[in-house]
């Protein structure tokens, strides 16, 4: 039986464009890109595990806004269950620390790259929505 890691993701939104981030070579999933996260710890709220992730991944802070959805990709090494919530950018912008790169594309720019498999519920969610 495969493991099932538990992840939550930021769908940051900053003046009507959203926040992708590209994982490095050094990652699982190299090159493709998502909405930046990880893993809950034990203890730790969706809601708690997002800021904190963020502000070591992106040394940034955000607001947590409404949860978009909850999907499970089966990957090689396990069964990821990834929630994103919509997120908003308080005052610091983004410093890359573990992704190769980050951009901030406009809605009907999120089909423009390669997601991780997992991601690509919400941007199918975010593109119809829009």
């Amino acid at each position: 039986m495969k493991k099932v890691i538990n992840v939550v993701g930021a769908v940051i939104y900053s003046d009507n464009k959203i926040l992708c981030a590209q994982r490095s070579e050094n990652m699982s999933l190299p090159l493709l890109w998502e909405f930046p996260g990880g893993k809950i710890e034990k203890g730790e709220t969706e809601e708690e595990a997002l800021i904190r992730e963020i502000k070591e991944e992106m040394k940034c802070d955000i607001s947590v806004k409404e949860k978009l959805t909850t999907t499970e990709h089966e990957y090689d090494f396990g069964i990821v269950n990834l929630t994103t919530f919509k997120c908003h950018l308080n005052q610091q912008l983004p410093t890359l620390t573990e992704h190769k790169e980050i951009k901030w594309l406009l809605i009907n720019q999120l089909d423009s790259i390669e997601w991780a498999p997992a991601d690509v519920p919400a941007v199918k969610l975010l593109i119809e929505g829009e």
